[in-house]
This record gives structure tokens, C-alpha cells and sequence, in this order.
């Protein structure tokens, strides 16, 4: 049996596939998402319904680019804590 870095080495634990649980404000401000998209959808013309739809999918990609780099960011800090933890300081 892999232990865990193992697993994450061979990539068979993908962070970004991990889902968890929607909490209730995360399902209430998704519920006003939908609701002011399908406002505008209904609103917008067809060419501003284009624009819209690529806003969105970079607004997507925007936010996905963000999410992986406060992962890394998170790691980096979990990283050093362990290092800090289990290595003793020679300063002193």
C-alpha cells in the first residue's frame, strides 16, 4: 500500500478534484449567482449574451489560476511548519 506522498507523487490525489460539502453560504451565494445570471441572460441580446459568456469562462479561468496558487501558497506555509517543527534551530 502507498503511503500518501506516494500517492500524490504517482498523481492518484489531485487537490483540486477534492470536494467537499457545499456549506450553507457557499450554497446561498451560489444561488444568488444563478439567479442574477439567468437575470441577465434573460435581459442581454444575443451579442452582449456572447460577451457575457466569455467573461464568465475567463472570470473561470481567473479564478482557477488564483485557487491553484493558494494551494501552493498554503503548501509552501505547511511545509515550513513541519520544517520548523521537526528540525532544531542552530541559531542558539
Amino acid at each position: 500500500m502507498f503511503n500518501f506522498i506516494e500517492q500524490f507523487y504517482y498523481g492518484n490525489i489531485e487537490p483540486q478534484e477534492c470536494s467537499s460539502e457545499l456549506t450553507a453560504e457557499m450554497k446561498k451565494k451560489l444561488s444568488h449567482l444563478t439567479e442574477k445570471e439567468e437575470c441577465l441572460n434573460e435581459k442581454l441580446t444575443d451579442e452582449l449574451k456572447d460577451l457575457f459568456a466569455d467573461y464568465i469562462s475567463f472570470c473561470n479561468g481567473f479564478t482557477s489560476v488564483c485557487c491553484a496558487d493558494s494551494f501552493m501558497v498554503g503548501f509552501k506555509l505547511g511545509a515550513r511548519f513541519a520544517y520548523d517543527t521537526f528540525v532544531e534551530d542552530k541559531k542558539g
